[in-house]
């Protein structure tokens, strides 16, 4: 009698991110809430472009690229709301489960979303804004407002919203539910520009903790003030903020492997 053994091949680790980060972007592309978030964070900024060289709302003292970019504040609202509906969705849908069942590895399937969410938004971010500023430079009228520096801005811009985006994600796992984590994720982007000012000379790093901050002072505008964004440069503040996004999603990896899906 001949006796059949059946071997298991358990995926290598390559192997197992690559197919976590190829599930996870069939599941974007898929949930209509995840899309038309999406698909607004990309609009809005070159909308905010067109409006306020159409209506002549630009401040004296204000740039062409902050001009332009007056809406991209709420864009990347937007970009912090897709990260957190990324992992909120599946949760409120009880999904989570098969995801942990086909890809056991739950540091796996965190790194994919975040890998996804941050890449997804940093192109749009990056496409969108571009246009954004050629938009507003082609429609104000020449010579009136400060043009701004759009390079490297540009590509800072970008990496705020790829960095709001894993916030809205590490927020989204720490809470898991839709609403809860879209009120929180929004709080921490408003909440440190509007209470910095009250911690004295802690403030420069209270109000610069949000992504908001870092954004504001990137694309240059006049309300880009230090009582409300505090006073570190574009480029330190940006860094402040990814070191805290980073502390926050390890957090949220380390609470997402001990608890129950």
């Amino acid at each position: 009698m001949t006796t059949t053994t059946t071997t298991t091949t358990t995926p290598t680790t390559p192997a197992l991110a690559s197919q976590a980060l190829s599930y996870e972007w069939i599941k974007f592309r898929s949930v209509r809430s995840t899309v038309w978030t999406t698909a607004a964070t990309a609009a809005l900024p070159v909308l905010g472009a067109v409006f306020v060289a159409a209506t002549g709302s630009l401040q004296p003292d204000d740039t062409v690229l902050g001009g332009s970019l007056t809406l991209s504040v709420v864009a990347q609202m937007l970009a912090a709301v897709v990260g957190a509906l990324v992992v909120t969705g599946e949760y409120s849908s009880g999904t989570i489960r098969t995801t942990f069942a086909a890809v056991p590895r739950r540091g796996t399937v965190f790194a994919a979303k975040a890998a996804l969410v941050a890449a997804v938004m940093y192109v749009l971010a990056l496409l969108s804004c571009s246009a954004a500023y050629v938009v507003g430079s082609a429609m104000l009228p020449d010579g009136r407002y400060a043009q701004g520096d759009p390079l490297p801005a540009l590509f800072g811009i970008a990496a705020s919203f790829a960095v709001a985006a894993v916030l809205g994600l590490a927020v989204g796992t720490l809470v898991r539910h839709s609403a809860g984590a879209v009120t929180t994720v929004i709080g921490v982007l408003l909440l440190p520009s509007l209470f910095g000012p009250l911690f004295g000379d802690a403030e420069r790093w209270i109000a610069g903790l949000s992504p908001t901050a870092a954004l504001e002072k990137l694309t240059q505008t006049s309300d880009a003030t230090a009582d409300t964004v505090g006073s570190l440069g574009p480029w330190p503040s940006l860094l402040l903020v990814t070191a805290c996004t980073t502390a926050l999603a390890l957090a949220a990896l380390l609470l997402l492997r001990r608890r129950d899906a």
